[in-house]
């Protein structure tokens, strides 16, 4: 679980491993959005995000996704509580819905 303070603005990243015909796939040409609700409740309110680089994270096959929280920023401005982290990736024809972790803002 990640943790932020309200005042806080910072990325809040995903690691988003894909595969295309059994072979690992680079989806930083997708369209990633991220999404972040109270616990148990389903994502209404999308906000763009995008990709930490168009490499793989170093020894792996997975990306990072990410989105800037907090103040003043492109992203959501979350009140304290504990939210479930959403990631929404938009690919021809799929558009896979995620729920990627958990999320508090103290």
């Amino acid at each position: 679980m990640q943790s932020i303070d309200r005042d806080s603005r910072e990325y809040i990243q995903a690691e988003v491993t894909a595969t295309v015909l059994g072979q690992p796939y680079n989806p930083t040409s997708d369209t990633v959005d991220f999404a972040f609700t109270g616990i148990g409740q389903r994502p209404v309110t999308w906000y763009p995000g995008g990709w930490d680089g168009t490499d793989p994270i170093p020894g792996s096959t997975a990306y990072r996704a990410q989105v800037l929280v907090g103040p003043s920023s492109t992203g959501p401005t979350l009140t304290p509580g504990r939210y479930t982290v959403w990631l929404r990736i938009t690919d021809n024809p799929e558009q896979p819905v995620i729920a990627v972790g958990q999320l508090t803002v103290t």
